[in-house]
């Protein structure tokens, strides 16, 4: 019987060895892509790097040099400021400087509507993070709040902490890189003297980015702002250099680039002036308002008072020309618990009315004290909420001394 031929074997593996060689192929591709895009992004991540390290140093050398120019030009320790580089400062700090945005609510006749609000800030670092510090005017019950920096990047603002009674804010920056903050430093505010030249950089009008320069023209200034209640908000900077809408929340800077405190502009009708928050206050609050989201620890007496001067001494029947009339002690407040007394009889003096008879804080601590002015200074530079305090007052005439425990300012 004749068989037939067979048919020769197929290897079953072709097939499956061209699947397995197109992937690895597939495979290879796109791991060469893969690499090719991490190199690029390692480079890109690399420059950015490298950029942010150049600007970095070249703050670094503008400090340097601003340190320098200060020591040989300004003479601080003689007391002869008559030179500051303004170019230096500007080219070390504007890099900090912020734009902060955001909508107010008001009432109109026809409802509720939002305007538009716009100030300053500056950046700080404090305990390894960044933070932005503004008015807390400029902030205040805002929404939609935004950060724009000096590159123009802008990005979603957060209100951590606030205080009305020192019209601060501390802002974080949502999803900001660390390459967008460039913090500037503090220096002691206790350090500055009047006729020395300080600069303000902020964003007046939409401006941003914008210099002046002046003179501190007097320190332990109390100005009032409606967003503190009826309290004054103590120890304030008074400069020459002028500070309008949207200046509010940028740094004042001495010679040497460091923040020595930040303007205000809430005083209305204050033309050729501004003020300024100083940087002993800024630095004092900043840890609480970071932590707790607000600052509890102004110091309250609770009284009305007034100022002693010659007319209302004579109406008084002193020689006391200084210290504080208390005209009126709060029921229940500190003073009242100390035994503080309040005038009882009212009398018109230089065409204003006064209640006269009561006592006349003339020291605290045995520091003197020429006038309210310098009791809100003192207060807030030396005390807090819970200290014990001694009070050198005139009572009918007689020097006395009152112990007395501060208590806390009530909400604004």
């Amino acid at each position: 019987m004749e068989v037939a031929p067979q048919s020769p074997q197929r290897s079953r593996g072709g097939p499956l060895v061209a699947v397995v060689v197109v992937l690895l192929i597939v495979s290879a591709s796109l791991a060469a892509l893969y690499y090719s895009q991490y190199a690029q992004a390692n480079q890109n991540i690399a420059s950015l790097n490298s950029s942010v390290e150049s600007l970095q140093q070249q703050r670094s050398a503008l400090l340097q040099l601003l340190s320098a120019n200060s020591s040989s030009t300004l003479g601080a320790q003689s007391g002869n400021y008559s030179g500051i580089d303004t170019t230096l400062i500007y080219q070390y700090a504007n890099m900090s400087i912020v734009t902060i945005q955001g909508m107010q609510q008001t009432t109109t006749v026809f409802g509720a509507a939002y305007q538009g609000v716009e100030g300053s800030g500056f950046v700080v670092q404090e305990g390894g993070n960044y933070y932005v510090i503004s008015n807390y005017h400029v902030v205040q019950n805002d929404v939609n709040i935004s950060v724009t920096f000096q590159d123009g990047n802008a990005y979603q603002g957060k209100v951590v902490g606030s205080d009305p009674y020192s019209d601060l804010a501390v802002l974080t920056v949502v999803g900001a890189p660390a390459s967008e903050f460039f913090p500037l430093t503090f220096a002691s505010s206790s350090s500055l003297r009047v006729g020395q030249p300080v600069v303000a950089i902020g964003n007046p009008y939409g401006l941003s980015g914008s210099l002046t320069e002046g003179l501190v023209s007097q320190l332990g200034r109390t100005i009032q702002d409606e967003t503190s209640g009826n309290f004054s908000i103590a120890d304030v900077i008074q400069i020459s250099t002028p500070i309008n809408p949207g200046n509010s929340g940028g740094p004042l800077l001495n010679a040497q680039g460091e923040v020595v405190g930040i303007t205000t502009a809430i005083v209305s009708g204050a033309q050729g002036i501004g003020f300024a928050i100083p940087s002993d206050t800024i630095v004092k609050e900043l840890p609480s308002l970071i932590a707790t989201g607000s600052y509890n620890l102004h110091p309250y007496i609770g009284i009305t008072e007034a100022d002693m001067n010659y007319y209302l001494a004579k109406a008084s029947g002193t020689n006391y020309t200084y210290g504080v009339l208390i005209e009126s002690v709060v029921q229940g407040g500190p003073a009242a618990q100390a035994g503080l007394k309040a005038g009882t009889t009212v009398e018109t003096v230089d065409g204003a009315q006064y209640y006269i008879g009561g006592d006349i804080i003339v020291s605290i601590n045995g520091t003197r004290i020429a006038n309210g002015n310098a009791l809100s200074t003192w207060l807030q530079e030396h005390a807090v909420s819970g200290q014990v305090v001694n009070l050198g007052i005139i009572r009918a005439g007689v020097p006395m001394t009152v112990s007395l425990t501060l208590g806390t300012r009530p909400p604004p």
